[in-house]
């Protein structure tokens, strides 16, 4: 077997080397495995300006946003105004299996879209919490905080999917019709806070660490331009596991390591299990949003926090 070929207009190069050291898995596995779920994965990356972690041998994994000058001239591209950088920022949009393809050949493992389309920035399509385990902890713990999360959903009419994050985590998200990005950020940060009132000893929201007491965080600051790891995107993780879609109901007994680039389409099949777990857009209830707006935003509440404890440490 050639370690280059060419698949859809792509010159795949160098497709029998190890993928990254831990993987367990070549760089012929990411491009076999991405190529496999192409028409499952290209769907959650559509019109969204695409973040990607790629890892080159002998190097660190990196965070892609601008697309570099050697980018082909057929990958459709959006330029947005980043802040925090202060310049324009070349995003790819990865619309089709031929751009996936030449992602997979320059080594881009885990793909970030952010929750807005580049037509609609203001308008995210999801709602989503991040349950992260505490330092050591199990992911069986993860996995009862997602019930909680469930169990708020459920009692304020909301409905929503559940997929590992593929690293140590879970993701629970909820489709939205439409509402503005202030709005659905406070509804996450309410849902967040009603989930950790069903079991104060299991979750927490706190957003500082070292505050977070062993539990499981609820991390509700994923909003708007914010990104989450897509349903069926690889991860530098060890044995190249795969953020994977999975029934409520068969939760409980799943593990991160059970979803890899190579059983994670055979496990597949021909379905695409997230759009069959995904429900209907929903719109967020008010009373939802309103108790949202008045909880701080964790982010800016962390940071006047942690000035408030440093002077305090300085004071004594």
């Amino acid at each position: 077997m050639s370690a280059e070929e060419e698949r859809d207009g792509v010159r795949l190069t160098n497709l029998d080397q190890p993928l990254f050291d831990g993987a367990d898995a070549t760089k012929r596995d990411l491009v076999d495995y991405l190529d496999a779920v192409a028409g499952r994965i290209v769907p959650r990356l559509a019109g969204r300006p695409l973040s990607v972690k790629r890892v080159r041998p002998g190097q660190e994994p990196f965070m892609q946003k601008n697309t570099p000058k050697y980018t082909p001239s057929w990958v459709r591209t959006v330029s947005v105004w980043a802040e925090t950088s202060q310049r324009q920022v070349s995003y790819a949009l990865c619309d089709d299996r031929r751009t996936l393809l030449w992602f997979a050949n320059q080594r881009a493992v885990e793909y970030h879209p952010p929750l807005v389309r580049a037509d609609a920035w203001d308008r995210p399509t999801d709602l989503v919490i991040d349950l992260d385990p505490p330092e050591g902890g199990g992911f069986d713990a993860v996995i009862q905080a997602a019930h909680l999360v469930r169990r708020a959903m459920d009692d304020c009419g909301l409905r929503g999917a559940v997929k590992t994050s593929g690293a140590k985590g879970v993701h629970v998200f909820v489709p939205l019709d439409g509402q503005p990005t202030d709005d659905v950020a406070a509804a996450t940060r309410a849902l967040a806070a009603r989930a950790e009132r069903l079991d104060p000893a299991l979750a927490t929201t706190a957003f500082i660490r070292e505050d977070r007491a062993g539990k499981v965080f609820l991390d509700s600051t994923r909003a708007g331009g914010a990104t989450v790891v897509a349903a069926y995107s690889p991860r530098i993780r060890p044995g190249a596991t795969v953020s994977f879609p999975v029934p409520w109901d068969e939760l409980d007994g799943v593990t991160p390591g059970d979803f890899t680039v190579r059983n994670a389409a055979g496990l597949l099949g021909d379905r695409d299990l997230w759009a069959e777990l995904t429900p209907p857009a929903q719109r967020l209830p008010d009373d939802l949003i309103a108790e949202g707006h008045t909880i701080p935003i964790a982010r800016v509440q962390a940071m006047h926090e942690g000035k408030r404890r440093a002077r305090a440490r300085r004071a004594t």
